[in-house]
Formats: C-alpha cells, structure tokens, sequence
C-alpha cells in the first residue's frame, strides 16, 4: 500500500476510520495494562485520533507515528497545542509537553529515535494494512518497543464482502505475529452495531499482549 493512498484519503477527509469521540474500549480496558501514571504509551498509525487527549487527560505521557502531516496538525489544533516541529533524520517531529509525534514512514522510527515506551496501544496500526504489509510491522513493532505490552483492538469478518481498511485480522493471525514474544488474551469480543462501516457484520476484539 503506497503512501499516496493514505494522504490522498486525509486531503479528501475520507477518514471513516477516525472517531471523533476516542474509542470506549481503550478506556473500558486500558487499565489492564497495569501502567505507572506518567508511563509513555506509542500508538503506532495515530492519525488525529482522539484516543490521545483521553490518554493525556488521564496522566499518561504518548508518543505517536502518523504518515499525513495533514492529519497531525489537526491533531494539534484539536488539542490547542502549539508544538515544537524538527528535524529527526527522514521524519518531523512535532513535540509539546507530554507528547511526541513522528510525522513519515513507521519503518523509518528507531528504537533510539522512539526512545522507551512503556506500552503500545495499536487501534489503527494493523488493522490498516495489508497483509503483505503486517509481518514487516508486527516484526518492527516490538523491535522498536523491545515488545512492550500492548492493548491491539482488531476486526474479524467476511474479507470477500468488502475490501480493507481495515482489514479483517482473526485469531490466528493475531497469534502468528505475536505468539512466540507474547501471552495473548482476548479481553472482549463484541459485534460492530450496525456492521463495519454500515456495509458488512463484524467482531471487535480487544486482546491484551504482554511480555512472558
């Protein structure tokens, strides 16, 4: 999936994926992660997703990685934060108290450029891409974070009756990227009301991955 494809969706504002209200279940299952109030959380693929301000709100230091600028400085706005903006070898980064965003390609963040992160919470990350793609990020993944916990919330349905993203993710997927660095639970598995993006049935599932 060429970067053009996602810019393209962000200056068309065709973002079906962004929810304007943060998402319920990072709040409902966030506290399974068991962090330390000031814990720096990276939320891979961030966007302009609200589920930031809620982690701000609550104590919690981010860090992101977004391919759109675009998307970035809305999120800014959104926040009424005015960051400081760098260089960091290919990728900008937009910095204010507390947060840190990495504005390019995820594949071009170090594990130096990243810094520690305590735990990752990934809403929109594999969810986005394709499946040629998720070896290569999974992989990268817990290179960059040293595997820290995760909080990854996937769908699962028919892939045949509508084309990603985000993509359908099973089980078994989930497993084969993770289980070998992981103990994986699945905290919660609920029914999309009203289907995925009115169009096709689908499950949300929230699973827990933390390090053995």
């Amino acid at each position: 999936m060429e970067a053009s494809f996602w810019h393209q969706k962000w200056e068309k504002g065709d973002i079906a994926f962004h929810q304007s209200e943060g998402n319920p279940l990072l709040r409902e299952h966030f506290e399974k992660l068991n962090l330390a109030m000031g814990s720096r959380v990276f939320l891979p693929l961030c966007g302009k997703t609200r589920d930031l301000a809620w982690l701000l709100k609550s104590g919690y230091r981010v860090v992101g990685a977004e391919l759109s600028e675009l998307a970035i400085n809305e999120l800014f706005n959104n926040l009424g934060v005015e960051p400081k903006i760098t260089r960091v070898g290919k990728l900008t980064l937009y910095h204010a108290k507390d947060i840190d965003i990495f504005v390019g390609d995820i594949f071009d963040v170090s594990a130096e450029v990243l810094g520690l992160v305590d735990a990752v919470y990934d809403r929109a990350a594999l969810v986005a891409l394709p499946a040629s793609m998720r070896n290569q990020y999974t992989s990268h993944l817990m290179k960059i974070t040293n595997a820290a916990p995760q909080l990854l919330i996937c769908y699962e349905y028919n892939q045949q009756l509508m084309d990603g993203p985000p993509f359908s993710i099973s089980e078994e997927e989930v497993k084969d990227h993770y289980a070998a660095a992981y103990q994986l639970k699945a905290v919660k598995s609920k029914d999309v009301a009203g289907g995925l993006k009115g169009e096709v049935a689908s499950i949300e599932t929230v699973w827990l991955l933390q390090k053995f």
